[in-house]
């Protein structure tokens, strides 16, 4: 259906192998620094209150009966109605800005649910189209083989999850009749998201891939803001085709490469989490989408 994906052609990166070990000395003190300060700061720099440890599987940075915010889970009408976890202020008015979270791997996981209460609790409404739901794949909560989730992204097409992200965002403009909304992925939902951004022209008004693959995505083409976040560590994604790819960018753009991070090092729920990348980069999302959707409703 629709264009044949390119993931199926090889260029997926696992994102359980994508992180060189080949660490020069910077890149180990900053690290061993970041593990030292244990989890009080990171979670402090993340903006939440201290949690059991990072980087394996723990209890939420936002809970669901968080009572600041939303929680629900939805079906969003497009070519193909998609289910979705959605969350927003509890108080969020008709103009709050918001934002599509496309899915990682792992699909709309633990880590990818906390993200979307993360910027509900930030003042965003936002939702995560599930875009493995239609077919029947298991969840990803504590997920770590690649081999069990790879042929559902597989079956990726470009043509359904443009419609999934378009009727994601479709929902939130109906509940949020004078929204903005933007788009964030992550590792193959960064590509994803980038891919969306081109071919739903008019729909979002900008874009921040987290270390999203850049085959096949021409930065000529991109028409909205673009704030992304990738890792110098990341051996799937070499910083030099970042720099590149930022060069040939038109729009107005904020893309930084993290010396001592690798692929996955937003997900703290696995042990590819940096904190102090991770901290940077989610503020810098937060700013960027305040400053091209609006800012973020009380």
């Amino acid at each position: 259906m629709g264009q044949t994906d390119s993931f199926v052609n090889g260029s997926e990166i696992d994102p359980t192998r994508a992180t060189s070990v080949d660490l020069n000395r910077r890149a180990f003190v900053g690290i061993a620094a970041a593990a030292a300060t244990g989890v009080g700061t990171a979670a402090s720099a993340l903006g939440q209150p201290a949690t059991p440890p990072l980087g394996r599987p723990h209890p939420p940075l936002v809970a669901e009966d968080d009572p600041g915010i939303v929680v629900e889970r939805v079906e969003a009408a497009g070519p193909d109605a998609v289910t979705a976890y959605a969350a927003w202020p509890v108080h969020a008015r008709a103009n709050a800005p918001s934002v599509v979270v496309i899915m990682h791997l792992w699909g709309v996981d633990a880590s990818i649910r906390d993200v979307v209460r993360r910027f509900a609790k930030a003042g965003f409404a936002a939702i995560a189209p599930d875009l493995y739901a239609r077919f029947g794949a298991p969840s990803g909560d504590n997920g770590s083989d690649v081999a069990t989730f790879r042929p559902y992204a597989k079956r990726l097409d470009r043509a359904r999850y443009d419609g999934d992200a378009r009727a994601a965002a479709m929902w939130l403009a109906t509940k949020f009749p004078s929204t903005k909304t933007g788009i964030v992925g992550f590792c193959m939902g960064g590509r994803i998201a980038m891919l969306a951004a081109i071919d739903n022209d008019g729909v979002f008004c900008a874009v921040c891939p987290f270390y999203g693959p850049l085959n096949d995505v021409k930065p000529e083409e991109l028409r909205i803001p673009i704030c992304g976040s990738y890792g110098a560590r990341d051996s799937g994604i070499p910083a030099e085709s970042v720099r590149a790819f930022t060069e040939e960018l038109l729009v107005p753009n904020d893309i930084r490469i993290y010396d001592d991070a690798g692929h996955a090092f937003f997900d703290d729920q696995r042990s590819a989490f940096v904190p102090a990348a991770a901290a940077d980069a989610w503020k810098r999302t937060v700013a960027f989408l305040g400053k091209y959707a609006g800012q973020p409703n009380p």
